[in-house]
């Protein structure tokens, strides 16, 4: 029993193609668009972290600037 070869299937404004429909160049454009949504999605990613570790040092300052003040040593003489 031979399997049937699935061949991938992409949706582009809501009419599917497969890659024998598409021209190289428009293979190509599609092949550029997946590595940008790639990208876009890394860099959220790195932003959400970003925000997070931002958040932390902000709470850290506050936290800090709320407890019993600490005298320099410069500053007790």
């Amino acid at each position: 029993m031979m399997t049937e070869e699935t061949k991938p299937v992409i949706e582009i404004n809501g009419t599917t193609y497969t890659e024998d429909q598409l021209t190289e160049k428009q293979v190509m454009l599609i092949n550029h668009v997946q590595s940008m949504d790639a990208k876009v999605s890394k860099a959220q990613f790195e932003l959400d972290q970003l925000a997070v570790g931002r958040k932390a040092f902000m709470d850290m300052l506050a936290a800090d600037l709320e407890s019993p003040e600490e005298v320099p040593e410069e500053s007790k003489e």
